[in-house]
């Protein structure tokens, strides 16, 4: 059952700011505004063509898969959820706008960022694991290469879905941090998206969930200064509640959109998700991408019909293909792993429709030699082939 705000949620301070056209500021960040062409078949390709799309870093330059041997890319470039992973997200590619992580809260209140529900490390030969926000803030940090180099930190280990626990070994390393050093150590070019991270196999009061959220925000408010923030969670009562607890910063709701199933029913489908951001006043969905390539149509239903962003999250967005169909789709967004590679690809889409524009003097001219220029940088598809490939689509998913 969902839970309800009370008095104590609504005694948090909240800046008297409109409510975000997220989408809009999200297009914006990627690429700046440019005139209308005065040829109107110009005019008429711009409208038609898809906003640009954002990349964002998932975890910072990308989640550390220790079980993915086959694509070394993923499995340990640098350690993830680190001020080094995101600042190399950053210097990655321009295209690059932002940079999710993970943040949960410690025993002694303090926000850090890590994934996991339970840390793993490793001392006198013996691995054991705790869970994050059963830690105080100095034991939390003690995990890990320490930022005094002097001192010698637990080693960290991993525990993987099937049960395994692997060494956490990465080739770029980096300490663990508190979502404050973040803001103070991370490029201001790019904005967060702060996952807000509970277990599932926890269940939360509502006086629990305000107090993590406020413990968030106190930082957030404190040292964001200007810097693109947007909350999400897969939480559904986080996420509502996030939502009135502040209205200067969007809130996503995170689902896996049906692709797995969860005792609480607004996390098992699309339609749910929709359902819980209208009611709630959340401004988008980040969904994972193989329930929106298994239902393409619900992309207009959740942008049009509702009004609302959607962004997508899963290992096909390290698919370029896949995530140019989405940005013909109309995705706002994708959180990826291989952030250079879809950062380069996602400019080259832009850059490739920019290209088919005809521009103001001689039209049909300009039109032809754009077209070859473009030609080789990205794929250009017919209605007819588009059409096919949505349909074919949810069969390769499967």
């Amino acid at each position: 059952m969902a839970a309800q705000p009370t008095k104590a949620a609504d005694a948090v301070l909240t800046p008297a700011m409109p409510v975000p056209d997220i989408a809009a500021e999200l297009h914006a960040l990627a690429s700046s505004s440019s005139s209308p062409a005065p040829c109107a078949r110009a005019g008429a390709a711009a409208a038609a063509r898809p906003p640009p799309l954002v990349v964002i870093g998932h975890r910072g330059k990308g989640m550390n898969a220790l079980a993915s041997p086959a694509d070394e890319r993923i499995r340990g470039d640098v350690r993830e959820n680190t001020l080094r992973s995101f600042n190399d997200a950053a210097a990655s590619h321009p295209a690059v706008a932002f940079v999710e992580f993970d943040v949960q809260v410690t025993k002694d209140g303090c926000p850090v960022i890590f994934h996991d529900n339970f840390i793993y490390t490793e001392e006198n030969g013996e691995i054991t694991g705790k869970r994050v926000t059963d830690l105080h803030l100095d034991e939390f940090l003690s995990c890990g290469p320490q930022r005094n180099q002097s001192k010698a930190g637990k080693p960290l280990h991993r525990k993987l879905k099937d049960g395994r626990i692997l060494k956490w070994d990465v080739r770029a390393e980096d300490p663990l941090c508190k979502l404050r050093e973040a803001f103070d150590g991370v490029d201001r070019r790019v904005g967060f998206n702060v996952e807000l991270k509970f277990d599932d196999d926890l269940v939360y009061t509502e006086e629990k969930l305000t107090g993590v959220l406020q413990a968030v925000l106190k930082v957030v408010f404190e040292h964001a200064d200007g810097r693109p923030i947007i909350f999400s969670s897969f939480q559904p009562d986080a996420a509502r509640l996030i939502r009135r607890l502040q209205d200067k910063y969007p809130v996503y709701f995170l689902t896996n959109g049906g692709t797995q199933v969860y005792a609480d029913p607004r996390r098992n489908s699309l339609e749910e998700a929709v359902r819980l951001c209208v009611e709630g006043g959340l401004q988008g969905i980040v969904s994972e991408v193989r329930a929106v390539l298994r239902r393409p149509a619900a992309v207009a239903r959740i942008k049009q019909d509702a009004g609302l962003s959607l962004m997508t999250y899963g290992q096909l967005n390290n698919v370029p293909e896949v995530v140019y169909v989405q940005h013909l789709m109309g995705v706002d967004g994708v959180i990826v792993d291989l952030v250079r590679e879809i950062a380069e690809a996602a400019s080259a889409f832009s850059a490739a429709a920019a290209a088919r524009e005809p521009s103001s003097e001689g039209c049909g001219e300009a039109e032809r030699s754009s077209e070859t220029a473009a030609a080789g940088t990205t794929p250009s598809f017919s209605p007819r082939e588009m059409s096919f490939l949505l349909r074919l689509i949810p069969e390769l998913v499967q």
